[in-house]
């Protein structure tokens, strides 16, 4: 059988489906609803977030013949069908960074002007819109603001600010959020259901962290692992197979900081570093860390603690050994070593540096008070 990768195999197919733009795919279905379709649209947001996928999906349902009563495609009549299996001649998709010349846009002016065949509108997806030329701009701006009746534009773009206000004001712009580490951990619980893997709490969020916002990443990261693991996934499996830092190095380390143990501190350090990792990468994670701490110490603020639940609960329980002072204090040396680090001549003395001031912290105070 043949392998297609998860973030072709679940890419969303109803709106409902759509992951984390929920104000975008209502938007959507009101404008169907009420029969108040705009002849152009943009999508603007970062890679990976379903700009493609929201504008598939409404071209696929504007044309459905049997629209459902939520205002979902019925992925059963002619022209649904035609969609899925990639033959339909409703919906035209041109990739702008390949197709960015005036003679590329002059053919799909031409293409406009012949009404679909099955279905109301032709629709028309041009992606990465931002890579058209000056002069394919100006020649697609007239078609853009008086296509014919049957015509409906979608340009997608990760890069709103390269398009000419002109373009702009000729649109309906819809701005994509990134997708959370929560959204992104529950469709890939999802996916690894529906693939029969099964896969630990912390190591899903540890992915979707990694994706960085992007859904698309996250699932080729979780396919990239599930290759490396099999079917059963730990946690620790899951941040050897990314080298990705534990958590429990700085838990570990706030422990010693919080304890005044210089040695223990800087041994963990050397661990780290035995372990390959990067210097600004440790010292940019310990400010992540501290920050945990921080939303950790107020139940009002803990929903801004994007990790798995049993993480949360370390941070509970260290947050409650920590004050506000300290914490302040040791973001302050935290971000000013990670500020300082590339002028650094001696990165590894810079951090071991800022983790010794780190570990007299508590001892300073004291003497303060003394």
């Amino acid at each position: 059988m043949e392998f297609i990768v998860s973030a072709r195999k679940y890419r969303p197919v109803t709106f409902l489906s759509v992951v984390g733009q929920s104000h975008i795919t209502v938007t959507l279905k009101n404008a169907i609803k009420n029969n108040q379709l705009a002849h152009a649209y943009l999508f603007c947001g970062p890679r990976g977030v379903g700009k493609t996928t929201c504008a598939r999906i409404f071209a696929k349902t504007i044309n459905c013949l049997n629209i459902s009563s939520d205002f979902e495609a019925c992925n059963k009549c002619e022209s649904c069908q035609s969609f899925n299996e990639n033959r339909s001649y409703n919906i035209h998709e041109l990739d702008a960074a390949s197709n960015n010349s005036v003679e590329d846009i002059r053919l799909l002016i031409e293409k406009v002007r012949v009404p679909p065949q099955i279905g109301k509108y032709s629709v028309y997806i041009i992606d990465e819109v931002h890579m058209l030329s000056q002069s394919a701009f100006n020649a697609f701006l007239k078609t853009l603001e008086e296509p014919p009746r049957h015509a409906i534009f979608i340009l997608a773009t990760t890069e709103k600010h390269k398009i000419l206000p002109t373009i702009l004001s000729r649109c309906q712009i819809f701005d994509f959020n990134r997708i959370t580490i929560q959204d992104g951990a529950n469709h890939l619980k999802y996916v690894a259901e529906s693939e029969g893997v099964t896969i630990e709490e912390e190591g899903l969020s540890v992915i979707a962290q990694k994706a960085d916002g992007a859904m698309r990443d996250a699932l080729s990261i979780f396919d990239q692992i599930v290759a490396f693991s099999g079917k059963n996934i730990t946690y620790k499996q899951v941040i050897e197979n990314l080298n990705v830092l534990d958590y429990d190095y700085y838990f570990k380390l706030t422990e010693a900081f919080l304890t005044d143990n210089i040695v223990d501190s800087m041994l963990i350090l050397d661990e780290i570093l035995k372990n390959g990792f990067d210097l600004l990468h440790f010292i940019s994670g310990l400010n992540a860390h501290f920050r945990d701490l921080l939303v950790s110490k107020d139940p009002k603020s803990t929903r801004l603690l994007e990790v798995g639940s049993t993480i949360a609960k370390q941070y509970a329980d260290q947050a409650a050994k920590c004050t506000i002072d300290f914490l302040y204090d040791a973001l302050n040396i935290a971000s000013e070593a990670e500020l300082q680090y590339r002028n650094a001549k001696n990165k590894r003395l810079h951090i071991e540096f800022a983790v010794i001031k780190l570990a007299r912290l508590q001892t300073e105070k004291k003497n303060e008070l003394n």
